[in-house]
């Protein structure tokens, strides 16, 4: 009986796999079509794409083994009140070897001089005065030894979610080490990340470390049902050095309860989310849940500690003329100190940026999207209104993840928008040329439009560029 209990164990490994994994990137009306079956999900990204015993992909690409590198650029010029620049360059290498391994890195090094909305999000990054240096890095190797299993490590961002925001894990900051397991089983997908982040310090830079749950389960070939739990703690404080613990790496457990158990005060998110697909349509939504106490929801007495959000929103596809096109409807509302903590080792965030949505806590917002593609040639309109109840008077009011909730002014009485009020406005209109498929290269021209009430400040930002567009480059919010 052990014999064939290890033979059962050990066989799927032997089994013919392909897999071949994605890139974390906008969705595109050029993008090739999902398919509505039971055992598709495409809630994690990037997405593997599973490979049949001819070697083609279902999505028609071929896997063999190969090897390839490219050059990258990366190169802006923008006018904010002054010209303003970016300029780097780099390399892509790509490699698959019997179509289960699979291996890319990408490397930018480059120099600029700009604000905030304009540097890049890169994992090397050094100010120097009003220029900075900056190395961006991504890479990930992934194994897939069998149509069940996929094991991947690396250094890049990962997403969960159908929104153009992610209120569980979005790729809006800087990416980090990680790594994944993810299974596929019958009507099911699970997916197991394990992060390393970190902050700066007056001291340096501390480290923390996150674990991340999520459950995909296709209840109909039109309906994905999913659940999300994740749980952010620090390796290291005053009292013990706890390095990555053990008790997370459980690939099984609960964390809330686990987290109780062990009673600690690491931070942990729980969320719910639904998809539904009626042929070019896609209706999605997600609920997350940092804390809460029914007695005070039910008593709608505002109560700091019930902090939670949610996200409804319609996509689709449509062809006009010959002209391929995209369309996005959204709406994103946040309570105060969600995501927030006790300190910067604690609160869902990586150096500095939020790891779900980039207005942090505190804030409602309503955002449209319109893209269309037609041969080499790209348009996107992107347009948001929102409004942030930003910090005052020296107190929190829940908007910036990165002030400790223990700051708040008062017990009751929270409400979104709270604090200084800020009517934001974002109106990006681009246009692109494909110069190379491979790197996704392309020329472009944008044109931004900014507006917030808070600072009553109005700015018209035009930009020309040329980019090999292989991770997202957001000035969206």
């Amino acid at each position: 009986m052990r014999i064939l209990i290890y033979l059962t164990l050990f066989l799927p490994f032997l089994a013919i796999a392909q897999g071949k994994v994605g890139l974390v990137f906008e969705e595109m009306p050029n993008d090739t079509n999902r398919i509505n079956s039971v055992s598709e999900h495409s809630s994690v990204l990037p997405a593997i794409r599973l490979l049949d015993t001819n070697h083609h992909s279902k999505n028609s690409e071929t896997s063999t083994n190969y090897f390839s590198i490219h050059a990258l650029a990366d190169l802006g010029f923008r006018y904010n009140s002054s010209a303003e620049y970016r300029a780097g360059a780099g390399v892509s290498i790509e490699s698959g070897i019997n179509n289960k391994w699979y291996f890319r890195a990408c490397a930018i090094e480059g120099i600029g001089q700009s604000d905030s909305t304009f540097q890049p999000k890169s994992y090397i990054f050094d100010q120097r005065s009003s220029n900075f240096l900056y190395t961006d890095i991504r890479g990930r190797v992934s194994y897939t030894p069998n149509s069940i299993f996929n094991f991947q490590a690396g250094l890049d961002h990962n997403f969960i979610g159908e929104g153009n925001r992610s209120l569980f894990l979005s790729d809006y900051g800087k990416a980090y080490p990680f790594g994944q397991i993810r299974a596929r089983f019958w009507r099911m997908e699970y997916s197991i990340l394990y992060q390393f982040f970190k902050e700066e310090t007056s001291s340096g830079w501390r480290m923390k470390n996150g674990a991340t749950h999520h459950i995909s389960f296709n209840a109909a070939k039109w309906l994905n049902i999913g659940i999300f739990e994740t749980v952010v703690f620090m390796p290291k404080d005053t009292m013990l050095n706890r390095g990555y613990d053990a008790e997370y790496l459980n690939p099984v457990v609960f964390y809330r309860p686990q987290e109780y158990s062990m009673g600690s005060s690491d931070n942990v998110l729980v969320g719910a989310s639904l998809t539904a697909r009626i042929k070019e349509t896609t209706l999605y939504a997600q609920f997350i849940l940092d804390e809460f106490f029914l007695a005070e929801i039910k008593a709608k007495s505002g109560w700091w500690a019930n902090k939670y959000g949610g996200q409804v929103g319609i996509k689709g596809r449509a062809t006009y003329n010959g002209i391929k096109t995209f369309y996005r409807l959204e709406y994103n509302a946040i309570r105060p100190y969600t995501y927030a903590h006790l300190n910067s080792g604690q609160n869902y965030g990586n150096q500095g940026m939020t790891l779900a949505h980039p207005l942090g806590g505190n804030f409602m917002e309503i955002l449209g999207e319109l893209k269309g593609q037609k041969g080499k040639w790209t348009g996107k309109l992107f347009a948001s209104y929102f409004l942030q109840g930003l910090d005052k008077d020296g107190f929190s009011y829940g908007g910036n993840i990165y002030q400790p909730y223990t700051n708040r002014p008062y017990e009751y009485g929270h409400f979104v928008g709270q604090g200084k009020g800020n009517n934001g406005l974002r109106i990006n209109l681009y246009v692109g040329y494909c110069l190379q498929k491979a790197t996704n290269l392309h020329v472009f021209i944008e044109n931004q439009l900014r507006y917030d009430s808070a600072y009553d400040r109005l700015s018209y930002i035009p930009m020309l560029g040329v980019r090999s567009q292989l991770w997202n480059d957001y000035r969206n919010y």
